[in-house]
């Protein structure tokens, strides 16, 4: 881990340096801040400023129970935040800096009002050079759920941010489209058996290999509500989104305008079809297509379900949330 954050501060630049400088200033300062990680953009702010963490939930929307993921550029800044445990340790070696967040024991350090008044709280280390630098140069963990009104697909270029929250941010950083595109897998490992609460890049068979032992997964609401994003509508487009099986088209496409969004080639010609090349890209433009697609002359959207394995798991979690009514 240590190696790789080395090599990924080498290359920020000079003038770079001087605009995550201001960034962090403003983060240190209680103010909002908008920026990328490899996953999505993320809505940023001092994670143990509670009257900051207060305006994060405002400019979303968001239910104040539903707790958030604290981002860190260093173990050490972990340790601070949590009680880690031997399984933290090899998770964090293994896939840190990376799209996985773990659940663990929280310090005091951490306001109630951040971990959603939990006992628990989630951390992760980012894998983006612009989100990692904000955090070192504020030496603060940064509470950063996604950047987009609560509810709605999450963003992943800057323009989208912008669309949604505008004014409301201090400062909105833009560096491109992101690599992932659905959020961080979320690992609760406070007990005897891991558990997964939510579906993300890091598959649930990654984390059983290296743990050695099986990685659990339930729907128990008690459990669940230790994970952010998991008990509220989310990702959902403007327009009715319906779930669909390879040559089983639900009944609505014969009287509407329809788009198609999938892997394979519909059974029947929609308006607009949208075809990627495997569940990887899928998942990278899934939200960016759901809000470009609302915009067009379109009544229904039609998404192939994916296969069940690696980020089609998570990318059947984030199209089944975003079609229920």
């Amino acid at each position: 881990m240590e190696d790789k954050l080395k090599n990924i501060f080498a290359q920020t630049t000079e003038c770079e340096l001087s605009l995550y400088r201001e960034a962090a200033e403003l983060i240190k300062s209680g103010e909002l801040v908008a920026f990328p990680t490899e996953t999505v953009y993320g809505l940023g702010a001092n994670a143990l400023d509670e009257e900051a963490v207060k305006n994060i939930f405002i400019a979303k929307g968001r239910p104040s129970d539903n707790p958030l993921i604290l981002h860190v550029s260093s173990r050490e800044m972990a340790e601070r935040l949590v009680h880690l445990n031997e399984r933290a340790e090899k998770l964090m070696a293994e896939f840190w800096p990376g799209p996985l967040s773990l659940v663990l024991t929280a310090k005091d350090i951490v306001p109630l009002s951040t971990r959603g008044g939990l006992s628990t709280a989630a951390i992760r280390m980012p894998d983006n050079r612009i989100a990692l630098e904000i955090i070192r140069l504020s030496d603060l963990p940064i509470a950063a759920p996604s950047a987009n009104k609560s509810g709605r697909p999450s963003p992943t270029d800057a323009r989208t941010v912008r669309t949604d929250l505008g004014e409301k941010v201090k400062m909105i950083i833009d560096g491109g489209r992101t690599d992932v595109g659905v959020e961080s897998t979320v690992l609760d490992i406070t007990g005897e058996h891991p558990i997964l609460l939510r579906p993300g890049a890091i598959s649930k068979e990654e984390i059983e290999k290296l743990l050695g032992t099986e990685v659990f997964y339930t729907e128990e609401e008690s459990i669940k509500r230790r994970s952010p994003g998991t008990r509220y509508r989310h990702y959902a487009p403007k327009i009715p989104l319906l779930l669909a099986e390879l040559g089983k088209l639900p009944k609505e496409v014969q009287s509407k305008k329809w788009t198609w969004i999938g892997i394979s080639e519909p059974s029947v010609e929609p308006n607009i079809k949208i075809i990627f090349k495997d569940n990887k890209e899928y998942a990278k433009e899934l939200f960016r297509v759901l809000r470009e697609v609302e915009e067009k002359d379109i009544e229904l959207i039609v998404a192939e379900i994916p296969e069940q394995n690696g980020i089609g798991i998570a990318l059947s979690d984030r199209l089944k949330r975003a079609s229920e009514s």
